[in-house]
């Protein structure tokens, strides 16, 4: 849930189950589904808007930004009138109630209570599940710029080349091609070959290279113009795999925009 339009049907579907869920427990609890889904549905409305500020304004907000006391007082203010408002519908859903004479419709004001007390119950549990989630991206997110980092302390790439070991600057590195059982790098001096795995190189290369085929990593400060199904680096054309063609068009753009914006600003 850490992206809120990522999955939309995911959670349209999670809140039908729950409305589903709840009215049917609570509808045997009270002997009166209709009454159950009646309160569930009134109160439900409050319980996503609560559950959705809670997740994507006070966490990312304040408590995953360590602004804790920001955090502790606006959440006691969102539960406070959330209460409020629950209260509210309540006390509208009894009166309406009695006004159209559903005598055996609506149970006590425990049963009520207690419904709206799991709401909320499963919001908390929602939340926790939330930023123990978002905590795990963000280690994860650390753990990527420091090993990043840590690549980018090397300017060159180390492989095996008949029998010894060979260090190639990476902006001599052109692209690196795999061949049956193994790879060749072109530079700007030459060719080398070398027995390592493509699979296993790429996790070793900074950002600046990418992956475009099952066959092929490219220099992406090489490159010289692409299209849907090629890119030109250097001099060189070489073919996009149908299943990298997306993030290939993503990377690439964004790089152009951002080259472009540099080159904006160095001219002004």
């Amino acid at each position: 849930m850490n992206k809120k339009s990522s999955n939309l049907y995911y959670h349209i579907a999670y809140w039908i189950f729950v409305l589903l869920v709840l009215s049917i427990t609570f509808g045997f609890s009270w002997g009166n589904k209709t009454a159950a889904l009646f309160f569930v549905s009134m109160l439900l409305p409050i319980v996503i808007g609560t559950s959705y500020f809670f997740n994507y304004v006070l966490v990312p907000k304040f408590y995953l930004t360590k602004k804790y006391k920001r955090f502790a007082f606006y959440t006691f203010c969102t539960a406070i009138i959330s209460v409020y408002l629950e209260m509210l519908v309540l006390v509208f859903s009894f009166v309406y109630l009695v006004n159209v004479n559903y005598q055996n419709l609506s149970p006590n004001a425990v049963q009520v209570t207690l419904l709206a007390v799991v709401l909320y119950l499963l919001v908390f549990i929602g939340s926790f599940l939330l930023m123990m989630r978002q905590i795990t991206e963000n280690r994860q997110l650390i753990q990527q710029l420091t090993d990043e980092k840590e690549k980018l302390k090397k300017s060159f790439l180390e492989i095996m080349s008949n029998r010894r070991m060979v260090k190639i600057p990476y902006n001599e590195i052109i692209y690196i091609e795999s061949l049956s059982d193994y790879i060749k790098v072109v530079t700007i001096n030459g060719e080398i070959v070398s027995k390592e795995k493509i699979s296993l190189l790429v996790e070793r290369l900074p950002d600046i290279f990418l992956r475009i085929h099952r066959s092929f990593i490219i220099n992406t400060e090489k490159v010289k113009e692409h299209s849907l199904n090629e890119v030109l680096v250097d001099d060189i054309r070489l073919n996009i795999g149908r299943s990298y063609r997306k993030a290939v068009k993503e990377l690439l753009n964004s790089n152009r925009e951002t080259t472009t914006t540099a080159n904006r600003v160095d001219g002004r």
